[in-house]
């Protein structure tokens, strides 16, 4: 990157999260005209390409794989933070926007994002190589983690309808959060080297040589993530209504709903996973797309669960039958595509068909 790229780079992202919150301050408890929903919009997706951006300078002092970790978690605190603020007073009309953001964050990490960083990574090198024991121990507490959360209460029996009873959506919260610390422990500590890029002679990238940034750069890119989160979930909450009313005049399915805030909040990790597949270290790029999955549903779950507490209506966690046969169909694809520790284009093509099919499903069901 040359050095004005670099600093008008700097430069956007530091007043974009800055005017954001601006936008935030004078536009909040007023009625918004649809131009005005519009500048509003656009603040928040600067916010959002702000906030990834300060995270993966962090993320280039910690090194990796907390880098992958940094912006997992970022990125999932935008997404709960969405959610929250949807419903928030929404009742019942907004009872099935986690689960409907939660699975759709599942469907774009799993099928989505590896299916495009594989087919970049396969076109780049023909075959695409990473660690299959780190990506397949993350893939195994995906599906885990999705099963417990989206697929059991839509066969418990302890509440009417496929919804958990209270006990039971506070062992689920337990264990979310239970298996999201080991597996950062595992990724982090124990077995950090299953999560580290796989060196190819010949294949090394720009970024390995680059020097982290300094201190006063990191903190001051911490600071600036805090304030753009903090930017993108006010926001959202300010064009959540013109959202839900467009979703409904179309006569779409509310399901599209999560499918926009999950496509909307994930848009950063993609270009991210993407930059990182064109580089040839497509474990940082399966790192991104399983992690933010794990963080989804392991961070999403506990905060839902505790946020119920005031929140007024249902929480209908339960997938349908639709839902439920792509789920299995994911998980039983990526186990295929992990288990090698090798990919091709087959496989990113299979993953983005799966991908497509999610989506369209959703606005045709």
């Amino acid at each position: 990157m040359s050095s004005s790229t670099a600093a008008m780079t700097r430069q956007w992202t530091t007043w974009g999260p800055v005017v954001a919150a601006l936008a935030l301050g004078a536009a909040w408890g007023r009625d918004l005209p649809g131009f005005v929903v519009g500048l509003i919009a656009l603040c928040l997706l600067a916010a959002v390409l702000a906030a990834v951006h300060h995270a993966e300078v962090i993320a280039h002092r910690v090194g990796e794989p907390f880098g992958s970790l940094v912006l997992a978690v970022a990125v999932t605190v935008i997404e709960v933070g969405l959610i929250v603020t949807l419903m928030a007073g929404g009742g019942e009309k907004t009872s099935t926007y986690a689960r409907d953001t939660v699975f759709a964050a599942v469907m774009i990490t799993c099928n989505g994002i590896v299916g495009l960083s594989l087919l970049v990574g396969a076109l780049r090198n023909r075959v695409a190589v990473f660690n299959a024991e780190g990506s397949g121990g993350a893939l195994a507490i995906v599906c885990t983690l999705a099963t417990m959360t989206l697929v059991l209460p839509t066969f418990t029996t302890s509440h009417p309808g496929p919804e958990f009873s209270g006990v039971q959506l506070i062992f689920a919260a337990v264990a979310s959060l239970f298996l999201y610390a080991v597996f950062v422990g595992v990724q982090t500590v124990r077995h950090r080297d299953y999560f580290l890029p796989v060196p190819r002679p010949g294949h090394e990238s720009e970024d390995e040589h680059a020097a982290p940034p300094g201190d006063r750069e990191a903190w001051t890119s911490l600071g600036l993530l805090l304030l753009a989160l903090v930017a993108v979930v006010g926001n959202a909450k300010l064009i959540s209504p013109t959202i839900e009313d467009g979703v409904q005049s179309a006569g779409l399915p509310k399901a599209v709903v999560g499918v926009v805030i999950a496509l909307m909040v994930l848009l950063p990790e993609t270009l991210a996973a993407v930059r990182a597949a064109r580089r040839d270290r497509m474990q940082t790029s399966l790192n991104l797309a399983y992690g933010s999955a794990i963080a989804s549903i392991g961070l999403t779950i506990p905060a839902i669960a505790l946020a119920s507490i005031w929140l007024s209506g249902p929480l209908v966690l339960g997938l349908g039958p639709l839902h439920l046969v792509l789920l299995a169909l994911t998980g039983v694809v990526s186990a295929l595509t992990v288990v090698p520790g090798r990919a091709t284009l087959l496989q990113g093509g299979v993953h983005l068909s799966i991908f497509a099919a999610f989506v369209f499903l959703s606005f045709s069901p």
